[in-house]
């Protein structure tokens, strides 16, 4: 490792950052939620409508990309041929893209829908309450991803640069600004949006891990200190699968993928709910296809509900912020592919993929509810505590501590997936220059798998809210937003020369 080649502003201010905010939410919980959430009201509510417009635009851009001429683009040499099959790409960008949370809100996401004002005034709850998860979790999430990973993948593959970074992507546009303080100032919030995205999923899914762990062994510990001990034991997983590069993150993404559509198959078969699964997630399918525009564009302007605010503003920052590590990843392993190739294979396969999560699992406790077996609306407004309420859901399932354990493994190699390719990123922003086929040093990688999880140690310790939670990443998402929007013109300007050479 050569140390004038470590980029010592972007390792160290982080360090020196997180070490910082984690010692604060350790000794001052309730102040510093309190600051948090004055933030999250500023930037998610007075300036709320900036986050979905950047997400309906970028959506439209996909689509362009899917039909216009920059869609013949491959991602590489003209003749180049793709690096992995389909199904190894398609894993491990679904489940770069996707960490553990996705099934402790596959379960429970309608639950929280089913009584909120917005959705009883749009009808019936049993109709509505399963179209916001497929909206909120499929196409302008996985479009953000996807617009960003074919212009990574273009700079990476087609122009061959050798600075994986934010700023590098700039370039077109900020030309020689790219190497000053303005791309310090890109790489750095870069950085700590990535820090504030795995702060926030691992803070939200953790505790259902705990909550598993204690129904199975009646452990009487407190859950939050079973959940920090999780968050240990999954960084040392993830750690040990990032220390082998990519092929690491290859295999457990194919252990994840069966694991995670194996339970989704044994629900949907045996779990005795298939014709409504199958009936309600048609119907939600296209009840969401109807309605996209209204959704996308539905902003609260009375303030008579704060639905927007609460809930799409807040999704579209936390996949806002998520698009400092997972595009990169994607890109970098869509080479060989063209353009077009890439934003619908990731659409095939990532909205796809992720559709049949909510519909499966959602529609299977909704099923319940609807049919009288069970009473999770009235039993989360009882405790507000959705943990113990999907634990309930999976008991009514046949083999139910069976179950409970393959979603516990499933939920550990998803973060281990997601977390070990955020760490591979990070990593590549500590180097001034890292060219197409350079990886980051083991010890540079090692040291961003742990700071990775000291923020999300210290929002667990400090309880914080699930609003405080979400204004983690709505704060962080609101720079990036220009940040992508510099891309996404940097990557049109560069493919537009490219194409008249």
């Amino acid at each position: 490792m050569k140390k004038i080649k470590i980029d010592w502003t972007l390792t160290l201010l982080p360090l020196l950052t997180i070490i910082l905010l984690g010692i604060l939410f350790f000794i001052m919980p309730e102040q510093s939620n309190a600051i948090l959430s004055r933030i999250r009201f500023f930037f998610g509510d007075t300036l709320g409508t900036y986050y979905l417009i950047i997400g309906l635009a970028v959506f439209l851009i996909s689509l362009f990309l899917i039909v216009s001429k920059y869609g013949d683009i491959v991602l590489g040499d003209p003749s180049e041929k793709p690096k992995y099959s389909f199904f190894a790409w398609g894993s491990m960008m679904f489940t770069c893209g996707l960490a553990a949370d996705i099934l402790f809100y596959s379960f429970s996401e309608w639950v929280m829908y089913a009584t909120n004002p917005h959705v009883t005034q749009m009808g019936p709850f049993e109709e509505w309450a399963p179209v916001f998860p497929v909206f909120h979790w499929s196409l302008i999430p996985w479009a953000f991803y996807l617009v960003l990973a074919v212009a990574f993948g273009f700079m990476l593959h087609v122009r061959k640069r050798d600075r994986q970074k934010y700023s590098e992507a700039c370039r077109p546009v900020l030309g020689k600004y790219t190497d000053g303080w303005g791309g310090r100032i890109i790489d750095l919030l870069a950085v700590f949006a990535l820090i504030a995205g795995t702060a926030t999923t691992f803070s939200v899914a953790t505790p259902l891990m705990s909550s598993i762990l204690v129904e199975l062994f009646h452990i009487e510990v407190n859950r939050t200190l079973v959940t920090i001990i999780i968050l240990v034991i999954t960084c040392a997983i993830y750690t040990c699968s990032a220390l082998h590069g990519i092929k690491g993150m290859n295999l457990l993404s194919k252990i994840c993928i069966f694991m995670f559509f194996g339970l989704i198959v044994f629900v949907f078969f045996f779990g005795g709910k298939t014709q409504y699964i199958i009936d309600t997630g048609v119907e939600s399918l296209g009840r969401m296809i109807q309605n996209f525009v209204g959704l996308s564009t539905y902003t609260d302007p009375m303030r008579t509900n704060n639905f927007p605010q609460d809930w799409t503003i807040y999704y579209w920052a936390y996949w806002m912020v998520w698009c400092v590590a997972a595009p990169f990843f994607i890109g970098n392993i869509s080479q060989g592919r063209t353009i077009r190739q890439t934003v619908i294979g990731g659409y095939v396969f990532g909205v796809g993929s992720t559709i049949v999560s909510f519909i499966v699992l959602g529609n299977y406790s909704l099923g319940q509810q609807i049919s009288g077996a069970a009473d999770y609306i009235s039993e989360y407004a009882e405790t507000g505590d959705l943990y113990a309420m999907i634990i309930h859901i999976v008991k009514t399932l046949p083999c139910a501590p069976f179950i409970l354990v393959v979603i516990l493994l499933t939920m550990l190699v998803f973060y281990a997936t997601s977390f070990d390719s955020i760490a591979y990123t990070a990593a590549c922003y500590s180097y001034h220059q890292l060219g197409e086929n350079e990886s980051p040093h083991t010890w540079i990688k090692l040291l961003w798998c742990i700071l990775l999880i000291i923020l999300p140690v210290a929002l667990v310790f400090s309880e914080s809210s699930m609003n405080n939670l979400q204004s983690v990443s709505i704060v962080a998402a609101f720079p990036i937003g220009i940040v992508m929007i510099l891309i996404i013109w940097s990557f049109f300007k560069d493919a537009k020369k490219y194409i008249k050479m």
